[in-house]
């Protein structure tokens, strides 16, 4: 049986040359043991013959393939290897493959990439780095930073370069029971490493501690999105997790101590009622949480294949104000919460520019999976179609249904279509009300994005102006419907 041995358990580069020589060949999957190092798998079978070589040049395959192969490699499966082959062998015959989320070998491969890649951000999220300043023999040396960290997957170097990037100024160490990975101005990798390596704390957890517990918000407390977003595997690594048992089970004391504290400084009822939703695990109705369970099992369009995770709308569940965007971008499809990446950001400052407090206003997409087009490392997003955009209807009406908002905001064209059903115009219908077909009031405005992409700095005021001014039309719009109500 052809056997081909790759370098380590994420050996793209290996399986890949191996791959062409024995797609070339013709070689049929189920008689092709792949092994890792010297260990060999293949254990009742007959004596191994090297994989062929390629001698020919290899058929094009969608570079979209090729970046999910070097996740997918990464996968601790150990079907992956013979997977991604017979992936390989389909593409030569079927070069759009990939295009049909549906297939169950694509349906496969997506799902084995969407779990390297949560592992992936949970890595950059949930690394913590000690600060080292003595060598083994005890004498003082230049500080470096040592991290402890237990990925799923096989994704220390798939990350190398992340952590390279953003800590390039440090001396830096991830310690893993895989492999770790060092850097000094260049990345060097190492054997495996045990908890006892790393270090259990430095001088600054204290004062991060310290920190941590006076930002902790306990009226914003949701303890299920809590632990969903930082499971509690990772806590053990984390200095500031050994507060939040305390924090939690706090929360609805110091609540209540700030409701009451809103009321005696002459806080509106409606503020106090916001918070006083939050006591507790925080959850803002049952139904509302129920429709977002369901969301998250969405198949209604092939674009949850691909995408990290659905990700819902956020705020309160009796907001006056919803907002509905476009689709959720990279840094949302990452961390599952709408309007935190760039344009996010944008969104915020205008907000706060038009008096809008965005904690008071509920915040979705159109649509609720990221769409996007691979290029190399990047994911770019690309605009959804008119049958996601109605595919994802039906969750938005129901968000709006269940909330049932004095006024509905379309931040740009894919959003006024998901809320009128039809192509609209924004230089038309921008700056005055819409009555929409349940009766409700729509204000249509341009996506915050759509500042971003201004390259000129002065006709960009200019834009953002007009979108705050649009803003604070429907603050005062609000405003006068409360009055009238």
């Amino acid at each position: 049986m052809p056997t081909a041995i790759l370098a380590r358990p994420d050996d793209f580069d290996g399986w890949r040359t191996a791959a062409r020589g024995l797609v070339m060949a013709d070689t049929p999957g189920e008689t092709i043991v792949w092994q890792v190092g010297s260990i060999a798998t293949d254990l009742l079978g007959g004596a191994p013959t090297a994989a062929p070589v390629p001698t020919e040049p290899m058929f094009s395959v969608p570079r979209a393939f090729l970046d999910i192969a070097r996740r997918v490699i990464c996968h601790r499966d150990a079907e992956r290897f013979a997977l991604l082959y017979a992936a390989l062998r389909r593409l030569r015959a079927q070069p759009k493959l990939f295009d049909d989320a549906a297939d169950p070998l694509v349906r496969t491969l997506y799902d084995l990439d969407k779990g390297v890649r949560r592992d992936v951000h949970k890595m950059r999220a949930f690394v913590r780095f000690r600060e080292v300043t003595e060598d083994g023999d005890g004498t003082d040396s230049e500080g470096r930073f040592v991290a402890w960290f237990e990925p799923d997957h096989h994704i220390v170097r798939l990350n190398a370069g992340f952590f390279a990037r953003r800590f390039a100024t440090m001396r830096w160490s991830i310690l893993t029971p895989d492999e770790c990975v060092h850097w000094d101005g260049e990345l060097t990798f190492t054997p495996a490493a045990t908890r006892a390596d790393a270090p259990d704390g430095d001088p600054l957890e204290a004062t991060w501690r310290t920190y941590y517990a006076s930002i902790f918000n306990p009226a914003r407390l949701k303890v299920k999105a809590m632990t969903a977003e930082m499971p509690r595997k990772y806590w053990k690594n984390l200095p500031e997790a050994a507060l939040v048992p305390g924090l939690v089970a706090g929360a609805e004391e110091r609540t209540r101590m700030m409701i009451a504290a809103g009321t005696t400084a002459g806080q509106s009822n409606e503020t106090v009622q916001a918070a006083a939703r939050f006591v507790g695990d925080g959850r803002p109705t049952d139904r509302l949480i129920a429709l977002r369970n369901d969301a998250y099992r969405c198949k209604r369009c092939p674009l949850f294949g691909p995408a990290t995770q659905m990700v819902f709308g956020e705020g309160p569940a009796d907001a006056r104000l919803v907002f509905v965007g476009e689709q959720p971008g990279d840094s949302e499809d990452l961390a599952g919460r709408p309007f935190i990446g760039p344009a996010g950001q944008m969104f915020d400052r205008a907000l706060a520019a038009a008096g809008i407090d965005r904690a008071r206003a509920y915040v979705t997409n159109a649509v609720k999976h990221f769409k996007f087009e691979q290029r190399g490392k990047r994911r770019i997003h690309s605009k959804p179609d008119i049958s996601e955009i109605d595919a994802c209807r039906w969750w938005v009406d129901h968000e709006r249904a269940l909330i049932q908002p004095a006024v509905t905001v379309a931040l740009g064209a894919t959003a006024a279509r998901s809320l009128t059903g039809k192509a609209v115009t924004i230089s038309r219908e921008r700056g005055r009300a819409l009555t929409l077909a349940d009766g409700s009031e729509a204000w249509i405005t341009v996506h915050p994005s759509f500042l971003l992409r201004i390259e000129d700095r002065a006709a960009a005021e200019v834009e953002f102006d007009r979108f705050v001014a649009d803003l604070v039309a429907v603050r005062e719009r609000l405003t006068a419907l409360g009055a009238a109500s």
